[in-house]
């Protein structure tokens, strides 16, 4: 078996026990190494040179959680959220409103796809805009699961469809700069204009898996307690009913400056805490509870901020084994002359690989100079070729428990601690996206 199959199995079955994710990525670096013929040393230092990946969206995650509790104490989103629920009269009765959860999960989706491609901030706007409409999901009685499966689509299937924002950096920048430098020597030449045409097939895979999810999977309503996400002299309810005009003008402020400023530096972190300082003169909590308010939120972010951290580590061991190489060769002598069966086991290994590194953006410079000869040498035109090595990259993206598609929609629906990352965002995620990503990539590959 090869190292990477045996780690990336050994991290899904811990997670799915319910061992720490964390504990999990541990773990199955020490074994996916070991059996690599790594020495021990040789895996701590890859292993430690790559924590550092990790390091900056940890800490941008943890200071925007703390921006998120410091708005949740000013009470502004338990004020927007009562009159939400008192002006649709949700009673812990009700069990309709389908037009008002399906508004909300409209926005949310709304929200995801334009952090991708109109305002690029990617995960950041998640702990910041989710939390504070928790109460109104628990009133709706909304799955979180179909939330998490809405948030992953809307971060993940624009930027492989769609040439603006990450998707310019994803499909011009990373999947055909790529393709092309692969492809070079071997006479294959793609176009700008044919990488988004050869997407629209697995991305109408993802589509058809949001739908399966958003009115069968998940339709039934599931309930959930109102918690505070901060705690202080005051309740959040108590903090809201002496908000003065001008702070609610100061809060809006701080929501917009804090994307403004990420959008100018290219900074999360510098965002969080222009936003939370701003809240902080503002007078919407006392200046001594500040510091309280802070520490909270970066609680609140710390196991998603681990997870990044170890997971930065799990995919430097895993690069450096040199066994990415060897899982291609060895699945070549799987597939015989059969171009169907070429197909699949590429996408296979993609989805082990993906997993593995957490990231299609840093996994298509390794598929791509792998898979465009052998795609090639299969008789693969050139836009079933773009579909194989797209898909392959991105497989991983949507079910990864090390990936930020899942831990973002994690971070913003467990800020309450009651939406678990494994069994409420990775697996629904995968099994309504990577599977039809799996069917609809290789009926691209067998059809274009």
């Amino acid at each position: 078996m090869n190292a990477i199959v045996l780690a990336i199995l050994v991290m899904v079955s811990l997670s799915l026990a319910r061992v720490s994710v964390v504990f999990a990525l541990i773990v199955a670096t020490l074994v996916g190494g070991l059996y690599a013929g790594m020495p021990l040393n040789d895996i701590l230092e890859a292993f430690n040179d790559g924590l550092g990946n990790g390091a900056t969206i940890a800490l941008s995650y943890a200071v925007l959680g703390a921006f998120a509790v410091a708005l949740s104490r000013s009470g502004i989103t338990e004020l927007l959220a009562n009159k939400a629920i008192q002006r649709f009269q949700l009673g812990e009765a009700d069990k309709g409103h389908r037009l008002l959860t399906l508004t909300l999960l409209g926005a949310l989706l709304a929200a995801a796809i334009s952090s991708q491609n109109l305002i690029p901030v990617h995960i950041a706007f998640i702990p910041v805009l989710v939390p504070p409409l928790l109460k109104l999901m628990n009133h709706l009685q909304l799955d979180r699961r179909l939330a998490a499966c809405v948030i992953t689509f809307g971060i993940t299937a624009p930027y492989m469809l769609l040439p603006v924002g990450f998707g310019a950096i994803f499909l011009n920048d990373i999947l055909l700069a790529n393709l092309n430098e692969s492809g070079a020597e071997l006479g294959l030449e793609i176009s700008p204009g044919m990488v988004p045409m050869a997407m629209i097939i697995p991305i109408s895979g993802m589509a058809l898996g949001l739908v399966v999810a958003a009115v069968w999977s998940y339709r039934k309503p599931r309930r959930y307690q109102d918690r505070y996400l901060a705690h202080g002299d005051e309740t959040p309810s108590e903090a809201a009913q002496h908000l003065a005009l001008w702070q609610k003008w100061i809060l809006a402020a701080a929501l917009v400056g804090t994307v403004t400023v990420q959008l100018l530096t290219d900074s999360m972190v510098l965002g969080g805490i222009f936003g939370f300082a701003l809240l902080s003169v503002s007078g919407v909590f006392r200046w001594r509870e500040q510091d309280g308010i802070f520490t909270e939120g970066m609680r609140m972010m710390t196991l998603v901020g681990f997870i990044m951290i170890t997971a930065a580590g799990f995919a430097s061991v895993m690069q450096e084994s040199g066994q990415v190489e060897a899982l291609v060769e060895s699945s070549t002598t799987l597939i015989g002359d059969s171009q169907g069966l070429a197909a699949l086991i590429m996408l296979l290994v993609g989805l082990f690989i993906t997993m593995g590194i957490g990231s299609s953006f840093s996994t298509i410079p390794i598929i791509a100079s792998l898979y465009v000869p052998l795609a090639l040498n299969f008789g693969f035109s050139p836009m079933a070729t773009v579909a194989l090595v797209g898909t392959a990259a991105a497989l991983g993206d949507a079910g990864s428990p090390a990936s930020d598609s899942t831990l973002g929609p994690t971070a913003g629906l467990n800020a309450d601690g009651q939406h678990d990352h494994i069994w409420d965002s990775v697996v629904p995620t995968f099994l309504h996206y990577n599977i039809p990503l799996i069917a609809f990539g290789w009926i691209a590959a067998m059809t274009l």
